[in-house]
């Protein structure tokens, strides 16, 4: 199933397909979020922005409109 980390809910874990390019695509390619990646979704703030993952050994806080630029597939 085909989707974007902002569409994804807590307790999913996906991997990384692709990232779109934005301003911030080398940035998040640095801290780890490249294709083929496994990144499990924690749990997003009250309001549901930012949302909250594992990638790796840590854990990252990124928004929403970051997360609709980074295509991912369920495993």
């Amino acid at each position: 199933m085909k989707l974007t980390l902002k569409d994804t809910t807590p307790g999913m874990t996906v991997r990384i397909d692709e990232l779109q390019e934005s301003p911030l695509k080398q940035r998040l390619m640095t801290m780890g979020l490249i294709p083929g990646t496994k990144v499990e979704i924690l749990n997003s703030a009250p309001m549901g922005d930012p949302i909250a993952i594992r990638i790796r050994s840590y854990n990252l806080a990124m928004r929403k409109d970051d997360a609709a630029n980074i295509k991912v597939t369920v495993i």
